[in-house]
């Protein structure tokens, strides 16, 4: 009993029916580069006959642009060296290109390969996809750099003609107590401006490397350089702070990034609130697990997280029609939390205010 089932698994029929099923492309060809015999599936996927298939050399068949390479490969087969997830395009009747990858066996006592392949064009359609978008970041983020530097470099001549305006007024001559404490105050504005600058231009010049270069940084004390630049916005918009940060009061990452993400959820805070309240700014800091979680929360004008949530980030996307939104400060800083390991979490309420978690992996 045990003889007969072998003789019907080793038959020549069974091989021939698995051949003939095969949902992969199954062929074998000869040292000469013909194809000696292919399955169904094989000739369905490239549409031409199996006449076609025989009577044409293989490289025929395959991508111009992958032609040597098949032909090199080719060669270690027939020297006896099995090839394993080998990957060329083939051109099909209709024109259409398809990838396969390939596992080919050399049979040198007769002079034949044996090859099975998949149909990996999906695979590498989304590579190339991925690709793209690599190479499209990577030109954006070269421009954006461009830009950056290009506006901070510009704008040092008007800011220090204006410091040197100053320097030529005798503010003695200013009898009236409030021109001279508004002018002092321009001055020290310009003068701030001008130091924010040369910081900003001298972080662009450094090599990424540095840029991204971790610290253990105070967080009041990042908070507190943060508000310098904007303390007269704060005064005149009448804007309050809730800080909290007794459970979390140093954080290891870079402070150039954090003094700008700080700056940007603050200025927001105070450009989006609401008509005839002032602003409230809750800021806290918390150990979760083995993050830090700081919260930025506002009782802002808020945005309808169902419509704009999946945009937030986008770069140029703007939700309130503000004349200064420009839709590039909150795409700062979901890329500044990125690309140190972080991640950022929105939750907004049309009216009731909006409030940023962001999340740093300790």
């Amino acid at each position: 009993m045990k003889q007969e089932s072998n003789n019907i698994f080793n038959s020549e029929e069974i091989l021939s029916q698995f051949f003939n099923l095969s949902q992969d492309y199954l062929c074998i060809a000869g040292y000469d580069g013909f194809f000696r015999k292919v399955n169904p599936a094989f000739i369905n996927l490239l549409g031409f006959t199996e006449e076609e298939l025989f009577s044409r050399p293989i490289r025929d068949f395959v991508h111009e642009l992958d032609r040597v390479k098949t032909a090199e490969t080719r060669e270690f087969l027939t020297e006896g060296t099995p090839l394993l997830n080998f990957d060329n395009r083939y051109v099909t009747k209709s024109g259409e290109i398809v990838w396969l990858s390939w596992t080919s066996i050399p049979g040198q006592d007769n002079d034949l390969i044996y090859a099975i392949a998949k149909n990996i064009t999906h695979l590498k359609k989304n590579e190339e996809e991925r690709n793209n978008i690599i190479t499209d970041l990577t030109n954006l983020n070269k421009e954006l750099k461009q830009i950056s530097y290009t506006a901070t470099h510009d704008l040092k001549s008007p800011v220090n003609n204006l410091i040197a305006l100053f320097s030529l007024l005798d503010l003695e001559e200013i009898k009236d107590e409030d021109n001279l404490i508004y002018m002092n105050l321009l001055k020290q504005s310009s003068e701030s401006l001008r130091d924010i600058l040369n910081e900003y231009i001298d972080k662009i010049r450094e090599k990424n490397t540095s840029l991204i270069k971790k610290d253990q940084i105070n967080l009041m004390e990042v908070l507190e350089s943060t508000l310098v630049p904007i303390k007269y916005l704060i005064q005149n918009t009448g804007a309050r702070f809730e800080l909290n940060f007794d459970e979390v009061q140093y954080l290891n990452f870079n402070s150039f990034y954090l003094r700008s993400i700080f700056l940007n959820l603050i200025s927001n805070s105070i450009k989006y609130a609401q008509t005839g309240i002032s602003p409230i700014i809750s800021i806290s800091s918390k150990k979760i697990a083995n993050n830090v979680h700081i919260t930025f929360k506002d009782n802002g004008v808020g945005f309808d997280m169902e419509k704009v949530g999946s945009k937030i980030f986008g770069l140029n996307e703007t939700f309130h029609g503000h004349s200064e939104s420009k839709g590039v400060g909150l795409y700062l800083i979901n890329n500044y939390m990125k690309s140190l390991g972080g991640s950022v979490e929105v939750a907004s309420e049309v009216n009731v205010g909006t409030s940023f978690t962001l999340i740093f992996a300790e």
